[in-house]
């Protein structure tokens, strides 16, 4: 539990003992929690479950990457609220998404197609390099592109591009169905 949630044994033993942490000992001394009460105590402190923990509940992580803080909040409010039964992490430029996506191992990335450092297919390029592996599923939400671009999108592996226009209910269609193919998959 120190390494998921990266602090050291004596401070997850004192969530324990403080009750922030629902938890047991065992006759030995040692401390044991569920793997569920990891999970709704990540969550409610809005930390990331680990791929690991994650599997093991069978939980999807969709990985959100939008610089437009105010959309990427609304995007991400409005999953949660659309029960799609995933967690959802957010990055703001394509470094960050790089590092979450490798961090996470995510079913789906929902990426901007222009961001301040890379542009979608930039990041995918930069996930599709050698010694790399994708497995998630990505969908692209953008504000308008060219063709050109659009072409390039589907080149690197784009299934779906959503324009930000057609609304929330749009883009949150378009994810239900990335997950329910990914689950096919």
């Amino acid at each position: 539990m120190a390494r998921v949630c990266q602090v050291s044994p004596a401070t997850v033993a004192h969530w324990i003992d403080q009750g922030l942490l629902k938890g047991h000992k065992t006759p030995t001394g040692r401390r044991r929690v569920e793997a569920a009460e990891l999970v709704k105590f990540l969550r409610t402190r809005e930390m990331t479950v680990p791929a690991d923990l994650r599997d093991a509940l069978g939980r999807d992580v969709v990985v959100v990457v939008d610089d437009d803080h105010a959309y990427l909040q609304a995007l991400t409010k409005t999953i949660e609220k659309a029960e799609l039964g995933v967690e959802v992490v957010k990055a703001s430029s394509g470094v960050d998404a790089l590092l979450e996506i490798g961090r996470v191992r995510p079913s789906l990335i929902v990426l901007d197609f222009s961001l301040p450092d890379l542009n979608a297919v930039e990041v995918i390029e930069r996930l599709l390099e050698p010694g790399r592996q994708l497995d998630a599923e990505v969908l692209v939400v953008t504000g308008g592109i060219r063709e050109e671009e659009a072409r390039r999108l589907h080149g690197v592996g784009v299934k779906t591009i959503v324009s930000k226009a057609d609304g929330m209910t749009v883009v949150i269609e378009a994810i239900r169905q990335a997950l329910r193919r990914q689950k096919a998959a």
